[in-house]
């Protein structure tokens, strides 16, 4: 029977190791599915020592990161962003307030986040206050309120006036 051996993984590998560790696997699954998939690669002195250093370095790389995205957190504990947008009949809008549309509003005050870092469940489509989480890097997380103000739409105010108009004058005539 053989023995197993030991893999450096090059990737984080469900149910096996996260990226850098030292694991120890059958030899049939190095060789045929860890090693074509570039998934690890077989462990030697130098190649340890190698992933040692950049394990290193990239945990050096995530510490900044993260006391960065905790400032920009803190930064961001306030902020409140205020969007209009038309609205109909029972506060209802006509179209929704998506991630992007609240992306925009937050770089128009000078903070840049992706719109696929505001976690949004659904569009917002009702007129009011609304708290949403914000994902910034190294797992740190915000919330910003969003107030969302109707607008009455004037078209849909004069279509509604020119109906009546010939109702009224049909009125006054009888």
């Amino acid at each position: 029977m053989a023995q197993n051996v030991q893999i450096i993984l090059a990737r984080d590998v469900a149910n096996l190791g996260r990226l850098g560790e030292l694991v120890s696997v059958r030899p049939g699954y190095a060789r045929n599915f860890l090693i074509p998939q570039s998934l690890g690669m077989p462990a030697s002195p130098s190649r340890v020592a190698q992933f040692d250093h950049q394990k290193r370095v990239i945990e050096h790389k995530r510490r900044i990161l993260r006391a960065e995205s905790e400032q920009k957190a803190k930064a961001m504990a306030g902020v409140t962003v205020t969007l209009t947008a038309k609205v109909g009949e029972q506060n209802k809008l006509f179209g929704s307030i998506t991630s992007r549309d609240v992306s925009k509003a937050l770089a128009a005050i000078g903070h840049n986040i992706h719109h696929k870092d505001i976690k949004l469940e659904e569009p917002i489509r009702s007129v009011g206050s609304h708290t949403l989480e914000v994902r910034l890097e190294g797992d740190v997380t915000s919330s910003v309120k969003v107030i969302v103000v109707g607008e009455i739409d004037p078209d849909a105010v004069q279509a509604k006036v020119v109906d009546e108009a010939p109702a009224a004058e049909a009125a006054t005539e009888a």
